[in-house]
């Protein structure tokens, strides 16, 4: 079993390479820890579901790498009530794209953060809905034929070319595109922790 020794450091719970940008993209320093354990669902309700699996990578990472602040985070696709993960294969991604098109689904982004230092865990779900243009066969085909969809929930990337169906959003863009660093920023920073203060200088202030 791996383990790491990051104690005084942030740690992001994810391999996403869409996470670790938006973290960056926000001036977060951080190291990266995957969770790699098999999740489970005990919710049939979305917003619950994906708050469950964000807390279950929270905590396998914790306990793998050691940090100040330990982040998990998880992306579901809800349409009609019906969670949409990331496709199995080629037939599973032109499924999920079928039931997508010409309609409104939500993007649902749960996030557990992990703060060791105050012995307490911030658990959220941030909402997006997302309007998709109708779609031909043969569009979701050559879509699914790029490779794009076969690792994001809902086999889409709004970020990618997919942006050529996505007439609109209602709420958090960066949400649908992993990781509300918004909300995740503003949850942590009313329960006095800054994310954009180095660890170093926190010691120091609270020396001061």
């Amino acid at each position: 079993m791996r383990t790491v020794d990051n104690r005084n450091r942030i740690v992001l719970g994810s391999g996403s390479p869409r996470r670790k940008e938006l973290l960056e993209q926000i001036g977060v320093e951080f190291d990266i820890c995957r969770a790699e354990g098999e999740e489970t669902i005990t919710s049939e309700d979305p917003v619950e579901a994906v708050k469950e699996l964000a807390l279950q990578k929270a905590q396998e990472v914790s306990g793998i790498c050691s940090g100040r602040i330990v982040i998990g985070a998880d992306t579901v696709v809800a349409s009609d009530g019906r969670i949409l993960g990331k496709p199995k294969d080629r037939e599973d991604a032109l499924r999920m794209l079928r039931m997508l098109q010409g309609k409104t689904h939500q993007v649902i982004t749960g996030v557990a953060v992990i703060l060791e230092d105050k012995k307490k865990t911030v658990n959220f779900a941030e909402v997006t809905k997302v309007y998709v243009c109708p779609m031909t066969e043969e569009q979701i085909e050559r879509y699914v034929d790029t490779g794009e969809p076969m690792d994001k929930a809902g086999a889409y990337g709004i970020q990618g070319r997919f942006a050529a169906y996505v007439s609109g959003i209602e709420g958090d863009y960066n949400n649908v595109v992993g990781l509300p660093v918004a909300r995740l920023y503003q949850e942590l920073l009313a329960e006095g922790t800054d994310l954009l203060c180095p660890a170093d200088r926190r010691e120091r202030s609270k020396e001061q």
